[in-house]
């Protein structure tokens, strides 16, 4: 049969293009998922999320390594490396002990991209309770429905967001028991019926014994967008960085120490899974940026922060596409080389469009 016009020109555009798996066969024939868990140090039943994608780094020497690079909306940088992280994730684990936070306890996250957020879920995970995070665009009923089915005990949020969209219906959430705010722009504020972060961090030990977790334990809770009625919740468990790992280096390719920055909102499964544990379980940068789209800042920060690895979605390459090449002309991707799709399917022409005009094509993760 004859190829149609759309193959012959990606085969002419991509025929240059370098797998990032450049052995397929023997990579596959040395993989197996318990060589996984060894190199993880899950052979001796200790799955915690936290140890893997924090305390082994430190372990091993790399504690130096910047884990998480935040950029803010007024141009503010905060580097936290990852022997900070495990500071920082020790004293919240150390806090929720302190608010009478058990092990299985849900520990749900209201937030934009803060450092804070990223401190609870790893925290939460260190002290054994499960985190669920959710998007920070919701209302007060969507976020209702989904507290309750979790049973929300604990919710970290921001001041604005907790006014806004909690308040109105704590009465409504029988299980929540502590509210604890997240600065922004640095302001503590003295809302009735809540705590705030950097106060309670402040006052915990840096130092916390983290229980082994079996990989059968849970950890995260994510839910359903609700779109075929209510949503359902969908527990993971530590186990499952098994699989975050192993992805985050096969199909994304992540390096020890690389930068890597996946644009996907911290309130989905995808923000969560190659958002906080892959790329950090693989000891790389994590760019967080605090600002909504904005395509010319989206280049700077490919370019300025040397970014290798981006994971980004299709509605984000159509608008660049949509924005022309003009857009993208000043730019100097010179770390680029790798850079992923996630989420809906990836039209050719875009992967054509990438592959032209950024110097990679974009590959296809295919998600759900």
């Amino acid at each position: 049969m004859a190829e149609n016009k759309t193959t012959s020109t990606i085969k002419k555009n991509l025929a240059g293009a370098k797998p990032n798996v450049t052995d397929y066969a023997a990579f596959r024939a040395g993989f197996s998922w318990d060589k996984v868990a060894t190199e993880l140090g899950g052979a001796n039943g200790d799955f915690n999320m936290a140890r893997i994608a924090i305390d082994r780094h430190v372990a091993a020497g790399n504690g130096a390594t910047t884990a998480i690079r935040w950029l803010g909306v007024d141009g503010a940088k905060i580097d936290i490396s990852y022997s900070e992280l495990q500071k920082q994730t020790n004293r919240f684990a150390n806090a929720l002990a302190s608010l009478g936070v058990a092990p299985g306890d849900k520990v749900f996250a209201l937030s934009g991209r803060l450092p804070g957020l990223y401190v609870a879920a790893l925290g939460t995970l260190r002290r054994g309770a499960v985190f669920s995070s959710l998007f920070s665009a919701f209302g007060p009923d969507p976020i209702a429905t989904r507290m309750t089915i979790g049973k929300a005990k604990v919710l970290v949020t921001t001041a604005d967001l907790y006014e806004a969209k909690v308040a109105g219906i704590r009465d409504k959430l029988p299980d929540l028991k502590h509210v604890i705010l997240l600065r922004e722009n640095g302001e503590k504020s003295d809302l009735p019926g809540t705590v705030d972060f950097d106060d309670l961090l402040a006052a915990q030990s840096e130092n916390y014994n983290t229980a082994a977790t079996a990989a059968t334990t849970p950890a995260l809770l994510h839910f359903t967008s609700g779109t075929t009625g209510k949503p359902k919740g969908a527990q993971h468990v530590h186990g499952a960085i098994v699989a975050h790992y192993a992805t985050a280096r096969a199909v994304l390719d992540l390096k020890d120490g690389e930068v890597y920055w996946c644009t996907a909102d911290p309130g989905w499964v995808t923000g969560v899974s190659y958002g906080i544990l892959g790329p950090l379980s693989c000891g790389a940068t994590l760019i967080v940026d605090e600002d909504e789209f904005d395509l010319e800042r989206w280049y700077s920060i490919v370019q300025d922060q040397k970014v290798a690895v981006w994971y980004t979605a299709p509605t984000a390459i159509r608008m660049m596409m949509k924005a022309g090449v003009d857009a993208v002309k000043p730019f100097k991707f010179t770390a680029l080389r790798h850079l992923c799709s996630v989420g809906e399917p990836l039209n050719a022409e875009a992967v054509i469009w990438t592959e032209k005009n950024i110097g990679l094509p974009a590959h296809d993760t295919w998600w759900q």
